[in-house]
């Protein structure tokens, strides 16, 4: 019989959370969400808590993959009700978009990233894009809170070097190595990227040196 006693708090932190995002989402979440949640830095530390409580028989595992856990429950053989994430389409998370002043990252972030920085969405989202050319960012900073974009929210790009006037995009400021999430207004030889705060302006650079480097398809809402 499982002891829940036997567990480490940390252990029962992990279950906790699990349960409350599989009752959210329907799905569960990835090794480095339960870590984020649980203050847990190392993946392989988050690992080696799992397998415990795999081995204690509160979890199953599909593998080392994203989104393989599965919780057990209080009946014998009973599992979860997990809707299947297999019917959706899978996107990569690359990483932090800034919805603020601009800030240097590295230029090819978005063509590398892992299998646990994979997220699940539905083919409405996309608005008829081809997945394959998809990615997604978590925003921070609220320059664009009047566009229904907020800290820490996930928008869903596509890839794309140019864009229309009004478009949100996220576009790459090669002078200074810097990135943004704004709307896009080309101004003859320089371009608006405007902010949708009342309380920030906005900013002008040199077209020559402002590249598009995806438009925005969908934002998904941060829960708290």
């Amino acid at each position: 019989m499982k002891s829940y006693d036997r567990l480490s708090e940390r252990q029962r932190s992990i279950l906790r959370y699990m349960e409350q995002y599989i009752d959210q989402n329907g799905f569960p979440p990835t090794i480095r969400e339960i870590g984020l949640a649980t203050d847990i830095n190392s993946t392989s530390v988050v690992n080696y808590n799992l397998n415990k409580l795999v081995q204690a028989g509160y979890l199953t595992r599909s593998g080392r993959v994203s989104r393989g856990l599965r919780l057990v429950g209080k009946g014998d053989n009973e599992m979860r009700k997990i809707a299947p994430v297999n019917n959706g389409l899978r996107v990569p998370m690359v990483g932090h978009i800034v919805a603020s002043e601009p800030v240097a990252i590295p230029e090819d972030a978005g063509h590398y990233y892992d299998q646990d920085s994979i997220i699940n969405v539905t083919p409405d989202m996309l608005g008829g894009a081809d997945p394959a050319l998809v990615f997604a960012l978590r925003v921070k900073g609220d320059s664009m809170i009047d566009a229904m974009v907020a800290d820490g929210d996930i928008v869903l790009l596509r890839k794309q070097e140019t864009a229309k006037q009004g478009d949100m995009v996220a576009v790459w400021l090669d002078e200074n190595g810097e990135t943004t999430l704004k709307l896009y207004y080309p101004e003859g030889e320089r371009v608006r990227l405007q902010p949708k705060h009342p309380h920030m302006a906005p900013i002008y650079v040199d077209a020559r040196h402002c590249h598009v480097r995806g438009k925005v398809l969908t934002v998904i809402r941060r829960v708290n």
